[in-house]
């Protein structure tokens, strides 16, 4: 059966894990692709087998978000192609490696992909969501943004930022008819750790999601306009709590006068 046309959706770091998913089921659901990464093998392979299976359009956009030069040529992209009305900032690194066993200059690399080329191709595409008054971003983010003790600090940092900044942008992005979601996943069985240095069959299995099931339950989620999505989260009256007491401190945490607990 053929779906009803979506739009264009362009994805990051879509050769493999939960890039590669999020094509597939975004293909499913009538989107035409443009799929974003470094390893042009693994994006042909995919692309021929999403459009023999869904008859969409895949484009295969080879690029290191890591080199300057190939991040301007995807923000190009993004502004230029006015049929893309979806971006998945999937792309992203990490490590399980202790802030002071890891390489200052990996953890900058680190920094350039999760953060610097998350926010110049959302600053890319926004505009021309908003001109048009529709368009959604997702943000594939982590659950350390909530926990950065579990892991490396410098990666817990750099999706706080990214779900920090989904969370600011769907408050000024909302009222122009652009929808905007974090997506936090827990261990997930990817590749992302055997990158890492620590192969996920080291994992308790209790623990770890299938890529699919994750990518599943964050589009449920985003077909319900929840912002910060959780899959792996069972009970959401924790997290719901824990929004909770951080809005009831807005109106708390400036004063021109020093807390009386300093004394004199």
């Amino acid at each position: 059966m053929t779906q009803e046309y979506k739009g264009t959706a362009l994805i990051t770091g879509a050769s493999s894990g939960i890039g590669a998913i999020y094509a597939e089921r975004l293909a499913q659901r009538g989107y035409d692709l443009v799929l974003v990464a470094r390893n042009r093998d693994r994006l042909n392979a995919l692309a021929s087998r999403i459009t023999n299976e869904t008859q969409q359009s895949v484009e295969v956009f080879q690029a290191d978000l890591g080199s300057a030069a190939d991040l301007a040529r995807v923000e190009r992209k993004l502004r230029e192609d006015a049929s893309i009305n979806l971006l998945v900032n999937n792309a992203g690194i990490g490590t399980h490696t202790s802030l002071m066993e890891s390489d200052v200059e990996r953890m900058a690399e680190m920094i350039t992909l999760n953060v610097t080329a998350l926010t110049r191709l959302t600053y890319a595409a926004a505009p021309g969501f908003v001109a048009r008054k529709q368009g959604a971003v997702i943000n594939i983010s982590s659950i350390v943004s909530l926990a950065p003790e579990l892991l490396n600090g410098v990666y817990g940092a750099s999706k706080a930022y990214v779900t920090a900044f989904t969370q600011s942008l769907h408050k000024e992005l909302a009222e122009h008819g652009v929808k905007v979601q974090a997506v936090l996943p827990g261990a997930t069985a990817t590749d992302f750790w055997e990158i890492g240095g620590l192969p996920v069959e080291n994992l308790d299995p209790n623990i770890v999601m299938s890529a699919s099931d994750l990518v599943d339950g964050a589009l449920q989620d985003f077909d319900n306009s929840v912002l910060i999505s959780i899959p792996s989260m069972h009970d959401l009256q924790h997290f719901e709590r824990y929004e909770s007491s951080r809005k009831a401190l807005f109106g708390h945490l400036s004063s021109n006068t020093l807390a009386p607990r300093y004394g004199a």
